[in-house]
């Protein structure tokens, strides 16, 4: 079954999701465990989820990784930040990692917030 997209960070979504399923059912026990140790380090704790996923929001784009970007930025919104709270991670990731993190963060950011409320509504 084919997934359609309404919208550039959906479509990436979809290819992430699509390759990880693909790679799934190559490689069955490490995606298993891999999958574990991420949910494991993503339950709310002393930190909480939310600020855990800035936190990922922050090292994805310092680490150039657009997948994560979008992936991060979706996680979130999901656990309620606000457009001003990602903003604010990208301003604190461009301190330590200068043009780069900046030119993502006013770019591919901005843009997955955008078409992830629009699909809100």
């Amino acid at each position: 079954m084919e997934m359609k997209a309404g919208n550039s960070t959906e479509a990436a979504l979809i290819k992430y999701k699509e390759g990880l399923g693909l790679f799934t059912e190559k490689m069955p026990e490490f995606a298993r465990s891999f999958n574990e140790f991420t949910e494991e380090c993503f339950k709310e704790g002393t930190l909480s989820q939310k600020q855990k996923q800035l936190i990922a929001l922050g090292i994805s784009i310092h680490a150039q990784d657009e997948y994560c970007i979008i992936y991060h930025t979706k996680g979130c919104l999901d656990q309620g930040c606000s457009e001003q709270e990602m903003l604010e991670a990208v301003g604190v990731t461009a301190a330590f990692g200068g043009g780069a993190s900046m030119s993502q963060g006013v770019t591919l950011v901005q843009e997955c917030i955008m078409e992830m409320n629009q699909l809100k509504q």
